[in-house]
């Protein structure tokens, strides 16, 4: 009897530990990191690098650019830079349409401008089989001066879309963490484009001594956040140790004699500390990593090392 009690208490231990085990294997999977990614580009198109890089670092959702909002030389807001869809897009991926909109939009008349971006979000998304929009996210580096009418347009924008089961987002750019709080359900805190492009002795995209002073407000901003880091280059043209512009193509911009190009890119190494740092002051905000961007020339340039690096610091 002795020997069948020994038994039936271990048997009781091993189901306890296994309970416990499983617990904490599926509190892990509940909590564990979301990897997503931008894709910034006017034409959306895959091919079998962009997909097995998508299936290698298990990237879920795709945050879309779907066009951007402009004002044209006659004073008019119009959208610009609508994206084409060279080939369709993939059935077990979450894409977020997102929408650029430039600043001086809000200088402008937009009481109409949250009507015509669902409709339009919405005509897209189901022109090209977009399936099951869930989110929607504007881009726009508002400020003090355009904060009333920009913030108007995101509350019609957000009671509209949630009319259709859709939330709304909204980037986060660092300067803007001592502002106060957009209406909307979540933001992407940018963490890029940190710097002046034109110093020439400072990596702009990502400096930590650069984007310290704006951290200290990460803890307290109310809203829910997710985090993007660069992954991208940019080419400067340099003119007489002056810096005179970004070179998006061959022919963008004129190289004269004496003229050097410097690269500026995203650094591996310092795009982690800056994510340990976020651990340390608002780890939630890391519970979605995204990368900005994922572009069919990012993936070619960069290697696969760098992407797991910011993934699995």
């Amino acid at each position: 009897m002795k020997h069948i009690a020994l038994i039936t208490r271990t048997l009781r231990h091993l189901a306890l530990i296994a309970a416990l085990l499983l617990a904490a294997c599926q509190e892990r999977e509940e909590h564990a990191d979301l990897h997503s990614a931008y894709y910034w580009s006017t034409t959306w198109q895959t091919d079998s690098a962009q997909q097995a890089f998508l299936r290698a670092n298990d990237i879920r959702k795709i945050y879309l650019r779907y066009f951007d909002v402009v004002v044209t030389p006659s004073g008019e807001v119009m959208p610009n830079a609508t994206i084409r869809f060279a080939t369709p897009v993939a059935p077990d991926v979450e894409y977020i349409p997102t929408v650029f909109i430039v600043n001086d939009c809000f200088d402008k008349e937009t009481d109409r401008l949250d009507q015509l971006l669902l409709r339009r979000i919405l005509q897209i998304s189901e022109t090209h089989d977009v399936p099951g929009v869930k989110e929607i996210q504007i881009d726009c580096d508002w400020s003090q001066r355009t904060q009333k009418a920009y913030f108007a347009m995101l509350q019609r924008l957000r009671t509209a879309a949630h009319e259709h089961g859709i939330q709304l987002s909204a980037t986060i750019r660092l300067h803007q963490l001592s502002l106060p709080v957009p209406p909307v359900d979540r933001g992407v805190l940018m963490m890029y484009n940190t710097g002046d492009i034109s110093r020439l002795d400072k990596n702009p995209i990502l400096d930590i001594d650069d984007a310290a002073p704006y951290m200290r407000y990460l803890k307290d901003y109310q809203l829910p956040l997710s985090t993007a880091y660069p992954v991208f280059a940019w080419q400067l043209l340099v003119r007489l140790n002056h810096f005179v512009g970004i070179m998006h193509g061959d022919d963008d911009l004129p190289v004269l004699p004496g003229d050097t190009i410097i690269t500026r890119e995203a650094v591996p190494d310092t795009v982690v500390i800056v994510r340990k740092a976020i651990d340390r002051l608002r780890p939630d905000a890391n519970d979605e990593t995204i990368l900005f961007d994922i572009s069919n020339k990012n993936i070619d340039r960069i290697k696969q090392q760098h992407y797991e690096k910011v993934f699995n610091h």
